[in-house]
């Protein structure tokens, strides 16, 4: 297996859309992803109703808070915070690595074959983000992974991340990274009679 393609991690923030029947796409902003996320905090406690895009905002800055700690999980306190993003019944499925079905193998998995390797940026204009009633979000986009060593960023995934909110936190349930291929190739799906 290429380690490059079984890491996840870094950068979502989102640009707010003015159309409530769209999802929302992200963009490579981390001030914007900040502010947002505080001005949603804010009308939260407020009592104040926010847009439907808050959903996509919170999940920006969450995405980006995971893969910011992904990238920088060489540390063991970064590998630690990552961990923390997820359920310990989390199950990641992976196209060319496979699945595991809960944190403690999946972080195993990170430390192994990603940290201090590669790291993952979100290909901008990608993230769309969908709600899931009663429950959380679902979270789609696709991600590059670009390599410490060489500074090439050379493989592209698309990606599904399903976020349970609980107690005013956000964790990942379940996470796919599939559809690999070099920066330069096109997706193509299987068909299947």
């Amino acid at each position: 297996m290429n380690p490059a393609l079984y890491s996840l991690a870094t950068v979502a923030v989102l640009t707010l859309s003015l159309a409530t029947t769209e999802p929302a796409v992200a963009t490579d902003a981390p001030a914007l992803a900040d502010a947002a996320s505080a001005k949603t905090a804010e009308a939260s406690h407020a009592g104040i109703a926010q847009p439907a895009n808050a959903l996509a905002t919170q999940i920006a800055a969450v995405d980006f808070a995971v893969f910011d700690s992904f990238n920088k999980c060489a540390a063991p306190a970064e590998l630690k915070k990552h961990a923390a993003f997820f359920t310990e019944d989390v199950e990641f499925y992976h196209d060319t690595g496979g699945v595991t079905w809960n944190r403690k193998d999946m972080i195993a998995n990170t430390e192994k074959y990603a940290c201090g390797h590669y790291r993952r940026e979100l290909v901008a204009g990608t993230m769309k983000v969908f709600p899931v009633k009663e429950f959380g979000a679902i979270e789609q986009g696709v991600h590059r992974f670009c390599s410490f060593e060489t500074g090439s960023c050379d493989g592209l995934a698309d990606f599904v991340i399903v976020w349970r909110k609980q107690d005013e936190q956000w964790k990942a349930t379940r996470v796919l990274s599939y559809g690999h291929r070099t920066a330069e190739a096109k997706t193509t799906s299987v068909k299947t009679d």
